[in-house]
């Protein structure tokens, strides 16, 4: 009778369904370990997608109605996989947003082996990450796989600013990221961005931008190299000063197409300094990202009316905005850096005058 009684609950352990205890059952799709082994094709290495901090991401498809979704299979034996799990489930379970990318469920189970098991399931960004538009390149290393021309990078940094203001300020509880990069902006079909990866993130119990409350730890990682704000290396607690650092960053990669990991930093330089120093002295054309001056030389070679020429100095004037605004989120005082709202209000002003200058080529 006690062999018997082991293996019902094991067969009944098998086939739990579960949306995770972390989220609301009613309004996330139940799914098992089972369903998700199958839709991965055991997670093979034809639907692996990458590898990131706190487990690998395989691709599948969901439900009756075919969704291409992302999964995210957490790996438990990393130290802070399962804190990773809690705080994506605690902060995308109350957020809906077109900038942030949608959490469809969870699932949180055991194996057919008994050992615990974790997923997150995404909604699936068919045209990657920002990171790979940015330094992709084709096998010779000539050209970007992808390319992002000046309207549609600016149009990613207003999105992303979006998300951080729905985050910072859409909701009673601010949401701090705390690991904001390229690569964790992702682009839809429509190459619309959306921020993902909330397994750093934290709540801040007061509206204050300066301090966390938070009951759990942030002692600890609070970012990544290059991207993590200044005064969490001093031990300062998360804020959103440190996430408009990051998005500073963000920008100025945009426009530079340099990471701030670059080789090209070293003794003391950094990506904010060396954009601030060519800044200063006018010289902002200098380093832009090689991709986007090859669009403006063609553009000279083959056009040389007064109105193609006007658009040409509209482009240089958004690259020079645009270059403002990164140093301006990078500055090493928190307080000393812009505000998100500012920065939307900023970034839309570019977009319109990028607008004029395409209907200034038109006519």
């Amino acid at each position: 009778m006690l062999v018997l009684v082991l293996i019902a609950f094991c067969i009944l352990r098998r086939r739990k369904l579960s949306a995770s205890p972390y989220l609301p059952d009613d309004s996330f799709l139940k799914i098992s370990y089972g369903e998700l082994l199958k839709v991965t094709n055991g997670f093979s290495s034809e639907n692996f997608i990458g590898k990131g901090g706190f487990g690998s991401v395989y691709k599948g498809i969901l439900g009756s109605d075919e969704k291409n979704v992302a999964i995210k299979v957490l790996d438990l034996q990393h130290r802070g996989a399962l804190k990773s799990f809690i705080a994506e489930c605690e902060v995308l379970k109350n957020l809906r947003h077109r900038n942030l990318v949608k959490l469809v469920t969870a699932c949180s189970g055991t194996d057919f082996q008994g050992n615990d098991f974790k997923a997150l399931i995404y909604e699936f960004m068919v045209n990657g990450s920002l990171d790979d538009c940015l330094h992709s390149f084709s096998n010779d290393g000539s050209l970007h796989v992808r390319h992002l021309d000046l309207y549609q990078r600016v149009n990613v940094a207003i999105d992303i600013a979006f998300a951080l203001e729905n985050l910072h300020q859409g909701s009673q509880i601010p949401v701090v990221h705390c690991d904001l990069k390229p690569s964790n902006v992702l682009l839809d079909k429509d190459m619309t961005a959306r921020v993902g990866d909330f397994g750093l993130s934290r709540f801040l119990l007061e509206t204050s931008q300066q301090t966390s409350t938070r009951e759990t730890s942030t002692i600890g990682i609070k970012g990544s190299v290059g991207y993590a704000a200044p005064e969490y290396g001093t031990g300062s607690e998360v804020s959103t000063y440190g996430d408009i650092y990051s998005y500073g960053i963000i920008i100025l990669e945009i426009i530079t197409g340099k990471k701030p990991t670059d080789d090209t930093f070293s003794n003391g330089l950094n990506l904010h300094n060396y954009v601030k120093m060519a800044f200063s002295a006018g010289r902002v054309m200098e380093i832009v990202d090689p991709m986007l001056c090859h669009d403006l030389e063609e553009e000279e070679t083959t056009n040389s009316t007064i109105a193609e020429r006007k658009t040409k100095d509209y482009i240089r004037k958004c690259l020079i905005s645009m270059c403002k605004i990164g140093i301006a989120c990078t500055m090493e005082s928190p307080k000393e850096r812009m505000g998100i709202s500012d920065v939307v209000k900023e970034l839309q002003l570019i977009k319109e005058t990028l607008s004029k200058s395409d209907e200034n080529y038109n006519h």
